[in-house]
């Protein structure tokens, strides 16, 4: 199943309500594992995030509905990536 990482920013809604934040991410755990998906870790970062996720989905279609749904909600704007892992990387790179 492809993995992905998904940087957040909080928007202004969300630092107001920055205390109801675990609780959201519970939510956001239970929209992926209804797609489908796997939740793998959540990381506070420091820079130009504030959050990031890391998260197995069965498709691009399915990751992309998850993270549009955790943006309609109006506390975090994302930037979702797909993430490959080494031996993808390798297989990937076999034919060059």
């Amino acid at each position: 199943m492809p993995t992905y990482v998904s940087f957040s920013r909080y928007t202004q809604q969300g630092i107001e309500k920055i205390k109801e934040s675990p609780k959201r991410l519970d939510a956001v755990k239970d929209l992926i594992r209804k797609a489908g998906g796997e939740f793998k870790a959540f990381y506070l970062v420091t820079g130009q995030y504030d959050a990031l996720i890391i998260f197995d989905a069965p498709n691009d279609e399915a990751s992309t509905k998850i993270m549009l749904k955790v943006g309609s909600l109006g506390n975090v704007r994302t930037e979702t990536c797909r993430a490959f892992t080494e031996e993808e990387f390798r297989k990937l790179t076999a034919s060059f």
